[in-house]
């Protein structure tokens, strides 16, 4: 049978290859894609070529959303003749790690092109659509020797005889379809890392909630992402879509347990799941994907489970209960260049900008550029939102110079847009210039409006943040009392606004040290926000965290801990378990229990935090480091007698009926054991020391490269870089006091390890005053940078040995301290460097 040949010319810029994957069969996959590309072939009035790749061959079925059933050559075929091209040109596969690499990628490439050149693609491809540019290439001419000839290719070796290949096939295909869609194989085939790995621009995992296609479709992206990483010949970007199939709208409960996550029932939800693996994969700080998926779930419905039908086709109404509204709200993110963790809302104003600057002439038109000033307002605050601080200044600086230069300086929006802009100052620490903007501000709206207006109450707020963190307490308390007398003889004691005036002033008392002032405020403050906005509302939980924070200053330990506890579990509930907030005040938490020596009790929190942050941010996160270094300290205390404020309270009367977080510890009766359960329980306790020296170890390790690696540049810039070192370490009079210490040899000893002997030696003969004076000198050089890892970790454990003899808990706290402090700092350097 004769074969129709097509006739497609190149395109003006090249398009995209997008890859569709499920670890399992059963997600829908095949379909998502045959819909998406019904959709894609419509777009510009029909114009614009569109092609499907069925490169599942071993269950191939792509064919059949359309009709196909003509036996023609596809991938299979294609793959054969490109074999026997190579076999052809007889040429040896290039030596990746030979001498000169980039030249043998370069003649990968060459022979690639070469074989592709050879062959012609386009007799591989079959139009679907006579109203639409769609076209197909199918898995290949299903014959009697087709599963024959399947097994006979192997992918593997074809590869590596050509590793160029399959990414300039797909270069190719891309030079004459905007939009190349792959369906690839399930699971962990040869094919499959072909088609994610070597092919896409854009990678789409399709999945189902459940723990295998989960944890197939991570291990698939890791994968992917580590391998375009790692090669040089591949270094191409690889944004990554995640698509939830077969989702059941009528059961709520399930579907909110399975995207967010239920801790007490073993689920980490898929959204959890994918804003980890998206952070650690492109290397950010915070990824929100709640946007994109409450538009993109693929529902199960009864009239598309049987049977290969195009619900695009059927389903026009574009009503959002339809399958058509899904799939192009999922189009609106992947095909518009759009990030998943980008909102729609930061996509729709984007977009309105990009509009307007288009619309806008060399000079500025008030009816386009004062729309223009506002989007870029609303972008600003949306960006400060999202902590994206840098991109919300620049938005909210080209705002301000719009409205200034139509509006006029002292303009209302023209104000608004300066409060805005002096929040972001303060937020970035420029305190000088929030300061001037503020005073300005407040100034100009005291003119226009009068002192008491709202809009002036708050200028004279934001001025007194401004202040209160300039250190001018003083004035900064004086302002705040103005906007509080005013709000109070307007508005009332129990408005919102006299509210968050009354714990601004308590922030400030307790900033200056009047902390029973700040702590009956903020009494009052949490009473009325709880009958007002609820306990579990953010002002709430807010004000909460801020009384237990000066209770905890007050040394009401019991009483820290109570709310502590009071907001960890409503944060838990209202954001989930690891949401970063809820970290920070068990953190908090684990504080007050290990002042309060309740060991059992933090030796969980912790087990709870750490595992938390390992699924949140990675096993070398400076975040899961310290929450290992907590649990470590827990394990090594834990068994020990507690302190006298120590017993557990009970949680928050309003609380009652909840159910126990994890961190939270049973209550025991009293125990009478026998003398060998306390034999097991000293067994227990001995391998509670050693997990915690290995976790310490760990921490150490981590944190030394981390120190050291800032500094490396010191020793070398130096001729004599051990002397300088020593001296950088101690100063004159430490160098001295060590050499007078290791005697009058000709050469000084290694004074840091001199130090650390010496300690160690005081301690086994019993001296320990002389042992603390020394460790009391010790401490500072042990955290100079350049210190060597093993060096520093013998350092540390000799000085939490002092401490422990002792029973000095302040002195181990503060050494802890110490070693959280260089560590921020060694960080802080390195972001700063990159």
């Amino acid at each position: 049978m004769e074969l129709h040949r097509l006739f497609l010319p190149p395109l003006t810029a090249p398009g995209e290859v997008i890859t569709f994957y499920s670890y399992k069969g059963g997600t829908g996959r095949t379909m998502a894609l045959s819909n998406i590309a019904v959709l894609l072939a419509r777009r510009q009035n029909a114009t614009v070529p569109i092609l499907m790749i069925d490169w599942d061959m071993e269950a191939p079925g792509l064919h059949h959303y359309f009709g196909q059933h003509e036996e023609r050559p596809g991938v299979l075929e294609f793959f054969e003749a490109c074999r026997a091209q190579l076999e052809r040109f007889d040429l040896e596969p290039a030596d990746p790690g030979g001498v000169d690499a980039e030249a043998d990628a370069e003649a990968d490439t060459v022979l690639a092109q070469r074989v592709l050149d050879a062959i012609d693609w386009q007799q591989y491809v079959v139009r679907v659509d006579q109203s639409s540019p769609l076209y197909l290439m199918r898995a290949g001419r299903f014959d009697a020797s087709y599963s024959d000839r399947l097994a006979d290719m192997h992918w593997d070796r074809l590869f590596h005889a050509c590793p160029a290949l399959f990414r300039c096939f797909a270069d190719n295909l891309a030079r004459h379809f905007r939009y190349v869609l792959v369906d690839s194989r399930t699971g962990r085939t040869d094919s499959a890392g072909i088609c994610t790995t070597l092919l896409p621009k854009k990678l789409v995992v399709v999945f189902t909630p459940n723990r295998q296609s989960l944890e197939g479709v991570e291990a698939l992206v890791t994968r992917a992402i580590e391998y375009r990483r790692s090669h040089e010949d591949e270094q191409r970007p690889l944004l990554v879509y995640p698509l939830p199939s077969r989702i059941e709208m009528g059961d709520g409960e399930q579907r909110a347990q399975w995207r967010r996550g239920d801790t007490h029932k073993g689920i980490f939800g898929f959204q959890p799941m994918f804003e980890r693996l998206l952070r650690l994969s492109y290397g950010l700080p915070l990824i929100d994907l709640d946007s994109y998926f409450d538009e993109v779930q693929l529902q199960q419905t009864k009239t598309f489970a049987y049977g290969e039908q195009l619900a695009v086709r059927i389903d026009q109404g574009g009503d959002r209960f339809s399958l058509t509204r899904t799939f192009e709200a999922f189009l609106f993110w992947m095909t518009g260049g759009y990030f998943p963790w980008q909102s729609s809302r930061e996509i729709h104003l984007l977009a309105a900008i990009d509009e307007a600057r288009h619309t806008l002439d060399d000079g500025l038109s008030r009816p386009v550029a004062l729309p223009l000033a506002r989007d870029l307002g609303r972008l600003g605050e949306l960006y400060s939102k999202e902590g994206k601080t840098g991109q919300a200044l620049d938005c909210v600086r080209e705002c301000l110079a719009m409205r200034a230069r139509l509006l006029g300086e002292d303009h209302a929006d023209t104000l608004d847009s300066k409060a805005a802009l002096a929040r972001l100052l303060r937020l970035c620490g420029k305190l000088d210039e929030a300061r001037f903007l503020e005073e300005a501000i407040v100034d100009a709206r005291t003119q226009l409006l009068g002192a008491e207006h709202p809009a002036t109450l708050a200028g004279m707020a934001n001025l007194a943040a401004t202040l209160a963190q300039q250190g001018d307490c003083a004035t900064a308390l004086a302002l705040q009392d103005a906007v509080l007398a005013a709000y109070m003889r307007l508005l009332g004691r129990e408005h919102l606004l006299t509210l968050g005036a009354l714990d601004s002033r308590a922030a400030t008392l307790a900033q200056m040290g009047g902390l029973e002032q700040a702590r009956t405020l903020l009494e009052t403050v949490v009473a009325a926000r709880e009958r007002l906005l609820g306990v579990e509302h953010a002002d709430t939980l807010d004000s909460q965290h801020a009384l237990a924070q000066v209770l905890a200053r007050l040394n009401d330990l019991a009483g820290a801990r109570r709310l502590f506890d009071a907001v960890a579990r409503a944060q838990q509930h209202r954001l989930g378990g690891d949401h970063p907030s809820t970290l920070a005040t068990l953190d908090r938490l684990g504080e007050v229990l290990t002042r309060l020596g309740d060991w059992p009790a933090a030796r969980m929190l912790h087990e709870t935090l750490l595992a938390a942050r390992e699924r949140s941010n990675g096993l070398e996160h400076p975040d899961t480091q310290m929450s290992r270094r907590n649990l470590a300290q827990a394990l090594a205390r834990y068994g020990e007698p507690e302190a006298p404020h120590g017993g557990r309270e009970p949680p928050l009367q309003a609380l009652r009926g909840q159910r126990t977080p994890s961190w939270w510890p049973q209550q025991a009766g009293p125990s009478h054991e026998p003398a060998h359960d306390r034999e097991q329980q000293r067994r227990e306790q001995r391998e509670r020391h050693n997990v915690a020296r290995a976790l310490e170890d760990a921490v150490l390790g981590a944190s030394d490269s981390l120190l050291s690696a800032h500094h490396q540049s010191l020793a070398a810039a130096s001729p004599y870089p051990e002397r300088l070192l020593d001296v950088e370490l101690h100063g004159a009079h430490g160098l001295h006091e060590a050499m007078m210490l290791g005697g009058h040899g000709a050469e000084p000893p290694a004074t840091l390890a001199h130090m650390i002997n010496t300690l160690q030696a005081l301690l086994d003969s019993e001296q320990l005053r002389q042992a603390r004076e020394l460790a009391d000198r010790l401490r500072e050089p042990l955290f100079k940078p350049g210190v060597a890892s093993k060096l520093r970790k013998r350092g540390m454990t000799v000085l939490k040995r002092t401490y422990r003899l002792q029973g000095d808990k302040d002195a181990l706290v503060a050494l802890q301290e110490e070693e959280v402090l260089a560590l921020e700092g060694a960080l802080e350097a390195r972001v700063g460097n990159r």
